[in-house]
């Protein structure tokens, strides 16, 4: 959809509940770049975070050593100590940083807005091109030389404020920031780790981030995104086109409000699907119990249960959940499954959950006895040294 000046909903500005937004600014931006977008939604954004990354704004004097990572894991904290749903926005650079930060929090981002990003994978522009960007430090002039021309729509008073928010950035700061977002992130080569719902917003005269960029490299890695434009609008859109980027978002916010909640196997299921440990760690309690007719007596802990789980997930060769219903705070899933060259199996999984959403009690009903055996060997065969034997059948049962 193509938007110009849409108005922001009068229910955005009462203050309609939804997930907290999270802002993380660009390339030698700061949180006040936000803030025409922030007063246009009201109170939709009342609790809003606007971060501050370390080397720039309000942080300008944290020193390195800086890393994409390093500023979604920055991040990560800021959004966890709010213990709530968010939902991340993150501007050019920012929206590299945004989409490393929905991958280590998990469930906890509703959604994902990516306003003219710059591919996670970078740009990977030649050493001759980056000199410009380089050479922005310490040199205010350089610096609203190239905001006015990739900003098209930047006026006076707008290229002032962005500009003053760039001065302060240390000169040698400056080249390292730009080649964290040229040469990107190892994750950007593959789908992206939010599977989550997705904006994507560019502006319709922006020479850097241009819709062909977008189509190549951003789009294909995400699941069903939304896709917006702004009319009259360069790399800053927010601050160009506050109004018009406002209603944009409110509109997705308001589609996003409207949408059932996660379902409670979200979580299991999309482990599984990326086949790792880490992703299982996020849905566990850390005194979850693990029952299954492929272990001898039950696995406990969060540690140990993602390692058998994870181990699990790599031996199946294809994996279905066929039916799911949920019933107060257990959630019950049937699946089919192949492993073994082609051997069918199929179960019941029964997933207990607390009061914080957590997994506390995992219970995994395998059949038929033949492959549900034939299952748990290789799986002690696979945690071995990680996991005791005694938990598999097929193996000698020493006391843990």
């Amino acid at each position: 959809m193509t938007a110009s000046h849409p108005s922001v909903p009068d229910e955005a500005r009462a203050g309609a509940p939804g997930p907290t937004l999270v802002f993380v600014h660009g390339f030698l931006d700061g949180a006040a770049a936000w803030d025409e977008v922030v007063a246009e939604l009201g109170e939709r954004a009342a609790d809003a975070l606007c971060v501050e990354l370390p080397g720039m704004g309000l942080r300008v004097a944290e020193s390195g050593p800086y890393s994409l990572d390093g500023f979604a894991e920055d991040v990560a904290r800021q959004v966890r100590a709010l213990a709530s749903p968010v939902v991340l926005v993150g501007q050019s650079m920012g929206a590299q940083v945004a989409e490393l930060a929905a991958g280590l929090l998990g469930s906890q981002v509703r959604a994902l807005v990516l306003l003219t990003p710059v591919p996670l994978v970078g740009t990977d522009l030649p050493d001759e091109a980056m000199k410009p960007f380089h050479a922005l430090g310490g040199d205010p002039d350089a610096q609203r030389g190239l905001r006015r021309q990739l900003g098209v729509r930047l006026d006076d008073e707008k290229l002032e404020k962005l500009g003053r928010l760039g001065d302060p950035v240390a000169a040698a700061s400056v080249g390292v920031f730009a080649d964290l977002w040229n040469q990107g992130h190892a994750l950007g080569a593959q789908a992206s780790r939010h599977h989550g719902p997705t904006l994507i917003v560019r502006g319709e005269l922006d020479p850097f981030v241009t819709a062909e960029v977008v189509a190549q490299a951003v789009l294909p890695r995400f699941e069903a995104p939304t896709v917006a434009s702004i009319g009259e609008a360069g790399h800053w859109p927010h601050v160009e086109q506050p109004k018009a980027f406002a209603g944009v978002l409110a509109e997705f916010l308001r589609a996003l409000d409207a949408r059932p909640t996660a379902a409670p196997s979200q979580g299991w299921t999309r482990a599984f699907a990326q086949k790792s440990s880490t992703a299982f760690a996020e849905a566990f309690a850390s005194d979850i119990v693990l029952e299954a007719s492929v272990l001898a007596h039950p696995v406990v802990g969060a540690e140990q249960v993602k390692t058998v789980m994870g181990a699990a997930s790599t031996i199946y060769e294809a994996l279905a959940f066929t039916q799911q219903s949920t019933s107060g705070p257990r959630t019950y899933l049937e699946w089919e499954a192949q492993a073994f060259g082609g051997e069918k199996l199929s179960g019941v999984t029964i997933l207990t959950r607390d009061d914080e959403g957590k997994i506390v009690r995992a219970a995994i009903h395998h059949r038929p006895l033949g492959s549900a055996l034939k299952f748990s060997a290789e799986l002690g065969r696979r945690v071995q040294g990680q996991v005791a034997a005694s938990h598999f059948f097929g193996a000698a049962h020493p006391k843990d």
